[in-house]
């Protein structure tokens, strides 16, 4: 991943002088929402509008603006960014940046700066919560019952396997999957993972690391932590979903592109004691040919998995990097390169 230009000749000027609070002479647009404190501290030093995430809106609002705010769905295209001259900084209020054309931003000079651990804690909470409930489903008492059906329905809650006898797999340990990892380990899950990268063995959270083949036949429980390059759309492909044991738990809470949908609706549909949660898809939002729909062992959710409040106020945030750079400061979490 690439970092847009912060040195030398492409670095943006400050607009209200180094140092200094922004005027109102600097402009950012906001696309989707922010948290209302955000969002009132950015007006406090800013003049802020807002924008549909339609270009053609988006494109009207920019006339003139120094900063842009998006979230997930509104698209940083190159023609979006020729059609505002004016524009230094573009803040992803979210974690990741695959909506925001870097390169076109590196040659512009205009820096992208995000919130890389905004929705850790929020991620990883869902994954476990999806995983320990589809392993351990607690059953429900909702009448009176007979001492045989009270027994019947102890029986029936009997799980063949515990967790401390399962091994939790996870593609991509970063922020996100190496938290995963770590909890999964104290829950006492066997773990391992695959990544791109040698990660240090301080970093891995007591995970194994295994080749990409040996995640997919290995584990009972495979959670999906990839970043959002173009290389890894459809990564997950039909190869690899093949390998996956035939009562595997595959989660995704990454991008819906890195999976290979049909592929992996074929494979349910073969395996009906696998599962899927799927909070990420392709597209958003899914419509009728999507071809996980309605599939009794898969379970959808709408890209919810990091959205609690706190995360949600976390990652408004990247306004205050948003006005570092208006004011000719460098920014606490820009770009990573790509």
């Amino acid at each position: 991943m690439a970092e847009c230009a912060q040195t030398g000749e492409n670095r943006p000027r400050s607009i209200g002088g180094r140092g200094e609070r922004v005027s109102k002479r600097a402009k950012v647009v906001v696309c989707e929402s922010l948290s209302a404190e955000a969002e009132r501290w950015l007006r406090g030093r800013c003049e802020v509008s807002t924008s549909g995430q339609d270009e053609a809106d988006l494109l009207r609002a920019l006339a003139g603006a120094h900063g842009l705010v998006v979230r997930t769905y509104t698209q940083v295209t190159a023609d979006v960014l020729r059609g505002a001259p004016n524009l230094r900084v573009v803040g992803r209020a979210g974690v990741g940046i695959d909506n925001i054309d870097l390169s076109e931003c590196r040659s512009r000079g205009i820096i992208v700066v995000y919130r890389p651990d905004a929705n850790t804690q929020a991620v990883v909470e869902f994954v476990t919560a999806a995983v320990t409930g589809a392993l351990r489903p607690p059953p429900r008492v909702t009448r009176p019952m007979s001492f045989e059906d009270w027994q019947t329905m102890r029986t029936n809650a009997a799980v063949a396997r515990q967790m401390s006898e399962r091994t939790l797999g996870v593609l991509g340990l970063g922020r996100i999957g190496r938290r995963i990892a770590e909890v999964a380990r104290v829950i006492g899950f066997r773990t391992i993972y695959h990544d791109l990268r040698d990660v240090p063995p301080h970093e891995r959270a007591g995970a194994e690391p295994v080749p990409m083949d040996d995640l997919f036949r290995l584990s009972d429980v495979l959670s999906v932590h990839v970043d959002g390059r173009a290389s890894n759309r459809r990564l997950i492909s039909e190869r690899w979903i093949n390998l996956m044991k035939a009562d595997v738990l595959f989660v995704n809470t990454s991008r819906g592109f890195v999976v290979d949908a049909r592929a992996l609706a074929r494979f349910l549909a073969a395996n009906p004691e696998a599962g899927a949660y799927l909070d990420v898809h392709d597209p958003e939002p899914v419509d009728a040919s999507y071809p996980l729909l309605g599939m009794p062992n898969a379970h959808l959710s709408p890209h919810v998995a990091g959205r609690t409040d706190a995360a949600l106020r976390e990652m408004s945030w990247v306004v205050r990097d948003v006005v570092a750079v208006l004011e000719g400061h460098a920014p606490e979490f820009p770009a990573p390169d790509q």
